[in-house]
C-alpha cells in the first residue's frame, strides 16, 4: 500500500513539475490611464523617487518603511531602496533612462520575499485631455516565477495595482498642475503690479 501511494505522489509531482515547465518563460503587464495634468507635470512626478510616496501604491504597504535615495535627485542614475514588512518586502530601483515629458524606463530589483529583476517602463503621450501614461513591468520567468503564475493570476494582482496607482498618479498630477499655474499666476500679477522704472 505504501509503494502505491508513493508512486502515487511521484506521478502528482512529476505531472506538477511538467506542467509549470510549460508556463511562458516571460511575461508582461501593462496598463494605461489618461491623466489630466500636462506631460511636464507627469514627467516630473515620475522621474523623482521621492514623488512615488504621493502615487505608488507600493510605497504605501508599510507606514513604517525603511526608505533610502542614492544618485541623482531626478533622472539615470537616480535610485531608491526600500525594506519593509512582508507586504512591502525589500528592494531597490533604479532610473537608467529618461526622457523628457516622454519616457522613464527603470531596472526593478526584488530583494525579499522573492529575488526577481525586471524592468518597468513609462511612456507618456499628450493628449488633448492631458496626457496619456502606461505602466509597462516586464521580466524573465524563472521557476517559482512559472509556478506562481500557474495559480495566480499575475496579470490580475498586479494590473489592479496599477490601476490604483494611475489614479493616484492622476488626483496628484492635478493638484500639482493646479499649483503650479496658481504659482505662474501669482507671479504675472506680481511683475504686473511692480512699476517699471
Amino acid at each position: 500500500m505504501a509503494i502505491k501511494i508513493g508512486i502515487a505522489v511521484l506521478v502528482l509531482v512529476v505531472g506538477a513539475i511538467a506542467f509549470i515547465s510549460t508556463r511562458p518563460d516571460s511575461f508582461r503587464i501593462e496598463r494605461s490611464a489618461r491623466i489630466s495634468a500636462p506631460p511636464e507635470v507627469v514627467f516630473a512626478m515620475i522621474n523623482d523617487f521621492h514623488q512615488w510616496g504621493q502615487w505608488s501604491p507600493y510605497d504605501k504597504l508599510d507606514p513604517n518603511m525603511k526608505r533610502s535615495f542614492e544618485g541623482p535627485t531626478a533622472g539615470p542614475g537616480a535610485s531608491y531602496s526600500w525594506n519593509g514588512n512582508d507586504k512591502a518586502g525589500a528592494g531597490r530601483m533604479t532610473i537608467l533612462e529618461s526622457t523628457p515629458g516622454e519616457r522613464v524606463y527603470l531596472k526593478l530589483e526584488f530583494l525579499r520575499p522573492f529575488e526577481a529583476t525586471n524592468t518597468t517602463t513609462f511612456t507618456l503621450t499628450k493628449s488633448e485631455a492631458g496626457t496619456q501614461v502606461s505602466w509597462i513591468m516586464e521580466g524573465k520567468n524563472n521557476f517559482m516565477g512559472k509556478a506562481f503564475s500557474a495559480f495566480m493570476d499575475m496579470d490580475a494582482l498586479v494590473g489592479k495595482d496599477f490601476e490604483k496607482g494611475l489614479a493616484d498618479l492622476d488626483t496628484a498630477a492635478r493638484a500639482e498642475a493646479l499649483k503650479r499655474g496658481q504659482t505662474a499666476q501669482a507671479l504675472a500679477q506680481e511683475a504686473a503690479a511692480t512699476p517699471v522704472p
